[in-house]
């Protein structure tokens, strides 16, 4: 299990290093949501996730949602770290003509199973998915990763309803909750707490936790595989975890790292 954890931790480095590269060459933003569900990231695609890059569409594959498409340029590391595609080809994200948008694209990028952006639709596909995979009798998982600023959407709470009724305890929602979403804080947008009280009020099992932590994590994603009922993990978060001066600055949203910001950005998670 250390060294898994290590492996992860390595993962998380390399998709920090990516992202902060990325944002800076497109100039576009979001690098704060990147590296907020980072580690969450990491920890999926490094130790849950069952895929195959070798073959991206086998009709078993556990199904990963990235409902808060904007952070998209640490679904596309992840993926190149995981052997779907060369890590050079993440040069050309977001220039002309390149099929790494802003926003996450499933269109010409092998292990993306949906292009997202206009937020509170990946749980509503996450419950489709599920339920055909209850209906005919499929093994896979089905794991979607929303922000809590996305948590503003009523269809979030439609699909909550939709997953309870049907029981389906084959997915995982995972909240990512770094507690600013756009221009302000959540709590001053839409306060959502109780937020963890909420979920089981519709009906969900709901884990709380660092989600910056990778044993943790990994521990109860894991133990995921084998819930009786949807489940919810609640996981607290930093927006710019990893960049000292990036971190629970509202600012980070959209400002894309200059190349300044990006030499001091590397050279301190380089140095943990």
């Amino acid at each position: 299990m250390k060294n898994k954890i290590q492996e992860i931790q390595n993962l998380a480095l390399q998709i920090r290093k990516h992202a902060l590269k990325m944002t800076h060459s497109g100039q576009s933003s979001h690098i704060g949501s990147i590296l907020s569900c980072t580690d969450i990231l990491a920890t999926l695609y490094g130790g849950v996730l069952n895929f195959d890059p070798n073959n991206p569409k086998f009709n078993n594959r556990d199904r990963f949602i990235l409902s808060k498409g904007h952070a998209g340029a640490g679904v596309y590391a992840a993926l190149a770290e995981s052997k779907f595609f060369s890590p050079n080809e993440l040069n050309n994200h977001y220039k002309n003509g390149s099929i790494f948008s802003g926003h996450v694209s499933h269109k010409g990028v092998p292990g993306v199973e949906l292009s997202t952006g206009s937020l509170g639709h990946g749980l509503g596909v996450g419950c489709g998915i599920s339920y055909f995979a209850k209906i005919n009798k499929k093994s896979f998982k089905t794991y979607v990763v929303m922000s809590d600023g996305e948590l503003d959407e009523g269809s979030i709470w439609e699909a909550a309803m939709f997953a309870a009724h049907f029981k389906l305890d084959n997915l995982i929602a995972i909240i990512d909750c770094n507690k600013l979403q756009s221009l302000d804080t959540t709590k001053n947008t839409i306060n959502l707490e109780p937020l963890e009280e909420k979920w089981k009020a519709f009906n969900w099992d709901v884990v709380k936790l660092d989600g910056h932590n990778i044993s943790n994590l990994l521990s109860e994603l894991l133990k995921a595989r084998s819930s009786k009922k949807p489940l919810c993990l609640i996981c607290d978060t930093i927006k710019g975890k990893g960049v000292s001066f990036m971190e629970n600055q509202v600012l980070w949203h959209y400002k894309p790292p200059s190349k300044d910001d990006l030499d001091s950005a590397l050279k301190e998670i380089e140095k943990k």
